[in-house]
Formats: structure tokens, C-alpha cells, sequence
């Protein structure tokens, strides 16, 4: 373990490897090697790891309390607390997927009715932050109890709409892997409530089109009688969004249970903000909303108060701005297997698979 003194990100890697559940961060702060980060063990043993980013993206600098100049601000702590710090109207887009409530690793389970409190503390926060002309994207899921649910979605929009948000879109977004249910259908699709601040707001559509699905249809009378009909940049996606959840085999998966792809995210920054703007995760998890920010040229800022989370998140930014990070690109089909593991068995066909 001394070798996580020289301050590489292998050694943070090893780090974790060999007991980074019983880690968390201490202090962090900005030096002249680069950026310092102390962990401690619970047991008490302190490792210094210092400018370990300068082996990665040297010309980097994340910080970790808000400055409007940052380019990365990743706070170590509660969102709450950045979100204070921050002046009002200052994010052109708040992106994020906070914790649902059921119970997982990184969250504590409270009652419905608390845990929506708590949320409306939060997204009162964000509101005051969100810049005139910007959004607020709040990707969620159900909220499960005894085998009932309640959409987060249904439960969380009177308290952007008390907050003078206007509902843009209640955007879909269907995937076809996940827990496999006995009692009920299977959850196959979340949500994305799109807020903005006005009637006046920044909404860029060509970015963001997909394949049209007849792009060589003709007009067959008319003006434009034999000239195209379809956009040649593409069409409007819709809000039905077919894009693969993060799961064990995916590309950009890393230890996080509920981690939502890069793909996902980098459509609502390029819709929704322009270069340079800031793009705000109060919920940062590995950093998927700060390292999409990065890589598109945008600014971004987060919180996340899990050690292991941040330091992933870290290292995900550092590799968004070199062009390093692992992504599944916008533009690749949805996998369908072929061969013979995408065909019904014999058996099955004549009914006898399960005698």
C-alpha cells in the first residue's frame, strides 16, 4: 500500500481494490503538483494522494467548492451545501437521477412522505440556481413498497410545478434488461421530467435528431413534387428514448448498482445547453452528467457524498477531457443477438421443453 504515495491513478485503482469500502474522503483541495486528495480508513490511517491527475489530463483542474470560473467542480459532501454556495442563476442545465428511495447502498429508505420533503428542499435549491433560460431534467423511477408502486415522477411534479417550472416533456426512456419480476410486469422504462425555468429557453433539436425511417420518401404531387420529404439531418427522437441501460457487460458499467449511460444525458446537454455552459448534478454518483458535460464542451459541477463514487467520478471527468472516456456512441443501434442463441429451442416450438 506505500505505493499509493506516488499519486497515479493505478494507485487510487489498487487502493480501492484492496479495501476502499472502508475509505472516505477527508479534504481536498487545489496544489502545485495538482489536485491533492487525503483518504482516510476507518481504522484511522490517512493516505495522501497527491496530484494524481497530472499523469492523466495535466491541464484539468477540478475543484472541490464552487467557483464560477471552474471549469469541474466535484464537491465532496452534501448536495445541499453546494447548492448554497452557488449564485442564483448560474446553471443553464440541472441534470440528475436522485436516489429513489428503495433502499440501495448509497441512500437511507424513509418514509414517502419524508423523502419527498426532502426532495422539495433540494429542488427548491436548483430552481434558485437555474439560470432565466434553462431546464431541469429529474430522471427517475418508481418508488416500491410491499410490492405496490408510485411513480416518482406523478409524486414529484406539483412540487416543480408550486415552483413555477413548466413541464415540457415527461420524456420515456425504455430499456429491455433488469430485474425480472413475479408478481407484476417487469419495470422496462423510467422517466425524465423536462422543466423549464420560462416560456423562453435554449432548445437545439438538430443535434439531437435520429435516422429517419423512410429517408428516401418523395413528395409524390405538389410544389415539391420529386424533391425529398424528410430532414436530411434526421428526425425529431421523440419522447419515447430505446437507449441500453448500464448493466454488467455495458462498455461504461463501474461499481455503481444504478448508473444511467452517457448517451442519455449527452442528449438533453446538446438540446439543452450551449458550449460553455454549466451543467449542474447535485446527485453526481461515478460523475456520468459531469463527464457528458466535459466531453461536450460544457462546464460541470456536482456533489456526491460516497468516497469510492467520487474518486470514479474523478477519474471519469480526467478521462472525458483527454478523450479518453468509454462510451457507447449515440448513433449505435440497439443490440439484437443473432445465430442460435436468438432462436426458440426445438423443444420449445413443439412444446415439450418443460415436460
Amino acid at each position: 500500500m506505500n505505493r499509493a504515495n506516488t499519486g497515479s491513478l493505478q494507485d487510487i485503482d489498487e487502493l480501492f481494490e484492496h479495501g476502499s469500502r472502508s475509505c472516505v474522503f477527508s479534504g481536498a483541495g487545489v496544489g502545485q503538483g495538482g489536485y491533492q486528495v487525503k483518504l482516510v480508513a476507518r481504522s484511522g490511517a490517512v493516505r495522501e494522494l497527491p496530484g494524481f491527475h497530472r499523469h492523466y489530463a495535466p491541464d484539468l483542474r477540478i475543484h472541490d467548492t464552487f467557483s464560477p470560473e471552474a471549469v469541474a467542480v466535484l464537491y465532496p459532501g452534501d448536495c445541499r451545501d453546494l447548492l448554497t454556495a452557488m449564485p442564483a442563476e448560474t446553471a443553464r442545465l440541472i441534470v440528475s437521477s436522485p436516489p429513489y428511495n428503495i433502499g440501495k447502498a448509497y441512500e437511507t429508505r424513509l418514509q414517502l412522505d419524508t423523502y419527498l420533503v426532502q426532495q422539495a428542499e433540494i429542488i427548491e435549491h436548483c430552481v434558485r440556481v437555474l439560470a432565466p433560460n434553462g431546464s431541469v431534467c429529474w430522471q427517475v423511477g418508481n418508488f416500491v413498497e410491499r410490492n405496490e408502486i408510485v411513480p416518482l415522477d406523478i409524486a414529484l411534479y406539483p412540487i416543480f410545478k408550486g415552483l413555477g417550472l413548466r413541464l415540457r416533456n415527461r420524456i420515456v426512456w425504455h430499456f429491455e434488461h433488469g430485474l425480472h419480476c413475479s408478481r407484476r410486469l417487469s419495470g422496462r422504462h423510467e422517466t425524465i421530467l423536462w422543466f423549464t425555468k420560462s416560456d423562453e429557453y435554449v432548445f437545439h433539436l438538430d443535434p439531437i435528431r435520429v435516422p429517419q425511417k423512410y429517408p428516401g420518401k418523395k413528395a409524390f404531387k405538389g410544389p415539391r413534387i420529386g424533391q425529398y420529404t424528410s430532414n436530411p439531418l434526421g428526425k425529431n427522437p421523440g419522447d419515447v428514448w430505446i437507449i441500453p441501460n448500464v448493466k454488467h457487460n455495458h462498455v461504461e458499467k463501474t461499481i455503481h448498482p444504478c448508473q444511467f449511460p452517457v448517451e442519455l444525458v449527452e442528449r438533453l446537454i446538446l438540446a439543452l445547453t450551449n458550449p460553455g455552459d454549466l451543467v449542474l448534478d447535485p446527485f453526481l454518483g461515478v460523475g456520468t452528467a459531469a463527464a457528458a458535460a466535459i466531453r461536450r464542451g460544457r462546464r460541470a459541477a456536482g456533489a456526491e457524498v460516497v468516497a469510492e463514487y467520487l474518486a470514479i467520478a474523478r477519474k471519469r471527468v480526467f478521462a472525458a477531457h483527454a478523450g479518453k472516456l468509454r462510451v457507447r456512441p449515440m448513433d449505435r443501434p440497439v443490440y439484437r443477438p443473432q445465430g442460435t442463441i436468438a432462436q426458440r429451442p426445438a423443444r420449445a416450438r413443439e412444446g415439450t421443453l418443460f415436460d
